[in-house]
């Protein structure tokens, strides 16, 4: 029996559910934007726990279908389709008014846009998919052109939708509606100039949904870039397909649950929101479809009824022992943008650490952290590799426990499993052993996302982080001295933060450089739930929600003391001219540079930099 761990009324467990309630068909789709180089793990998690109750699951990447699609003939022959419309919105538009030279350009460059130039340009595309599929990915060089080649497929797709930016890497597509107002979504989801999703839905989504006839369509939105894809699936899917019911969920629904019951016009374009972890609510919800049963008793659901939209009281969050290992059966895995497969698995929910006081990861949990032990962890790995032939793993855990840590590292070599592997990781005092870093080199951990966060001792205590920078410093040189890539994340502008602090940071990794394999910098963000904002005055922030910024996850800020937004910018840009070159990478997606590193057995690839030091 499955322990149920509750906020509010308990849940009984799912396993009295009765057999008539079973056999449901369910589509769960991961819309755009992300990067297609392996699966989204919510998909697989959510088809193992609903094909383990007897239901139909038919799992749909549509993010990776899109970016297949993108680089083919057929979307290409689309593009070119699309041109003369395009010209001729351009032309009526110059005989209204003055033209700005970047209209000019836009008009000159659909022009250019010929048959033989596309023709010539899904040849390159192809070629390029091929590349980072094969082992050609693992020279730089032809890397680098088939990454060129994405960038000029996109820019080309981009004529036709303009104002409208189409980006690889995704997260920088730009639709020119803002993502934190509800209503400039919904107009994005009509405006078919721009909105590239549209025609997406009707070259994917609407053929796999006439072919599937799904009783459920279940939505994973793990970004806010997410929204303006999913908002426009959920609108085509209502008008075309009626009787399907549409759920939501995911890591930015979770931290909009508080808005969108007073949403009406965006929680039309679906039926149900699940917010936190899905696996038992998702359950229940598609055993409830089509009864009489009350939705008010599904946990974590918000649901709507003739009196108006609701939010369950009941909460429940799934104990890790008793979850089925992720099943990516169905997944088309030899088409990811990878020569290698790379598999995701999660060991534990929630954080072990949880008091940084700029996180608001916990917010995604209704329970605290949770963990599977380790022979299950081991037990299950063993099982993915062989089931799909993979030897890369990347566990997302919010931060991998350090005592895990050192047990998955043993129990890997123990086992001969022979993967490569990466992960999170805190800089932790029990962690600084040469013989840990031994056994992590020789357990198959290649690559760590490291929370650096600050060189300063002073602004570490102000984050809770509790860890120094003796203890930072003697982590990056024994991750360096064993060869397990350190990618070091950090920021600047937490609130109470000096230029001073911000410079003792700088110091820090240049002192470190050669320890230190690559970096990741930005600066601080106020996010709705963190404990900065829920202790504003603790940490010297003044903030304002804007009424209109209804779907806005994180606030514009002052601070009493210290830098605030705009000097943190200029910060965050005198640190990237100026900072080791090394550090500057020609390939800089995270999956590439882990299949570097496994590939190359190093942890100093001088190809990747584009100043060799």
């Amino acid at each position: 029996m499955r322990t149920d761990y509750s906020k509010g009324q308990n849940i009984q467990p799912h396993a009295h559910c009765s057999s008539q309630e079973y056999g449901k068909k369910v589509m769960l789709i991961f819309p755009p934007d992300w990067y297609p180089s392996k699966p989204y793990l919510s998909l697989p998690t959510l088809t193992a726990f609903l094909r383990k109750a007897g239901h139909s699951v038919v799992q749909k990447d549509v993010n990776l279908e899109m970016y297949e699609w993108f680089f083919s003939e057929n979307c290409l022959k689309l593009i070119l389709e699309k041109v003369p419309k395009q010209l001729d919105r351009l032309n009526k538009l110059s005989g209204e008014q003055r033209l700005t030279d970047e209209v000019k350009k836009l008009r000159q460059a659909l022009r250019e846009c010929t048959q033989p130039y596309i023709t010539k340009l899904a040849k390159k595309a192809e070629s390029a998919k091929d590349v980072v599929r094969s082992q050609e990915f693992y020279n730089v060089d032809k890397l680098e052109w088939a990454m060129n080649v994405f960038h000029e497929v996109m820019r080309t797709i981009s004529l036709v939708y303009s104002p409208a930016r189409i980006c690889i890497p995704p997260m920088e597509t730009d639709l020119t509606y803002k993502l934190f107002i509800s209503h400039e979504i919904l107009a994005a989801v009509e405006d078919s100039q721009v909105n590239v999703y549209r025609d997406v839905y009707n070259h994917i989504l609407k053929p796999a949904i006439e072919e599937e006839k799904p009783d459920v369509i279940g939505i994973s939105i793990a970004l806010s870039q997410q929204l303006f894809s999913s908002m426009t699936f959920c609108s085509m899917i209502k008008e075309q397909f009626p009787g399907i019911h549409i759920t939501i969920g995911g890591n930015t629904v979770t931290r909009l649950r508080d808005v969108l019951p007073e949403i009406p016009n965006l929680f039309s374009l679906f039926d149900t929101v699940i917010m936190y972890e899905g696996e038992t609510a998702f359950l229940q919800l598609i055993n409830a479809i089509g009864t009489d049963k009350d939705l008010s008793t599904i946990p974590n659901l918000i649901y709507k009824d003739s009196a108006g939209i609701h939010t369950s009281t009941v909460t429940t969050a799934e104990d890790m022992s008793t979850l089925p290992p992720p099943d990516f059966d169905g997944l088309p895995l030899d088409r990811y943008f990878v020569p290698d497969k790379i598999l995701s698995y999660l060991s534990t929910r929630g954080c072990y650490w949880g008091k940084c006081a700029f996180c608001d990861h916990g917010e995604g949990y209704t329970a605290g952290y949770r963990a599977k032990n380790i022979d299950q962890i081991i037990e299950e790995i063993n099982y993915l590799k062989n089931r799909y032939h993979v030897n890369h793993f990347h566990f997302p855990d919010e931060s991998y426990p350090p005592s895990l840590f050192k047990k998955l590292t043993k129990k890997l070599i123990e086992s001969d499993l022979q993967i490569s592997w990466s992960t999170h990781l805190r800089f932790e005092e029990s962690l600084l052993d040469s013989r840990v870093w031994e056994d992590a080199r020789s357990s198959g951990c290649r690559f760590l996302h490291m929370g650096f966060e600050t060189g300063s001792e002073r602004v570490l205590r102000l984050m809770g982080k509790a860890t120094t920078t003796k203890q930072i410093q003697q982590s990056l040189e024994f991750s360096s001295t064993h060869g397990v890539w350190n990618h070091v994340m950090g920021f600047f502008g937490f609130p109470g933060e000096t230029y001073e602090d911000a410079k003792s940071s700088m110091l820090f990794l240049e002192s470190s450089k050669e320890h230190i394999h690559s970096i990741g910098f930005g600066t601080f963000d106020l996010t709705k739930y963190s404990p900065v904002i829920k202790n504003a005055d603790k940490f010297g922030v003044a903030y304002t929600r804007n009424d209109e910024w209804d779907l806005a996850l994180d606030y514009y800020f002052t601070v009493n003391e210290g830098i605030g937004i705009e000097e943190a910018g200029r910060v965050l840009e005198e640190f990237e001219q100026n900072h080791y070159p090394g550090w500057d990478l020609k390939i800089y997606i995270r999956e590439y540079l882990f299949l570097y590193v496994a590939h190359f057995g190093t942890n100093k690839l001088p190809s990747l930099q584009f100043k060799s030091q």
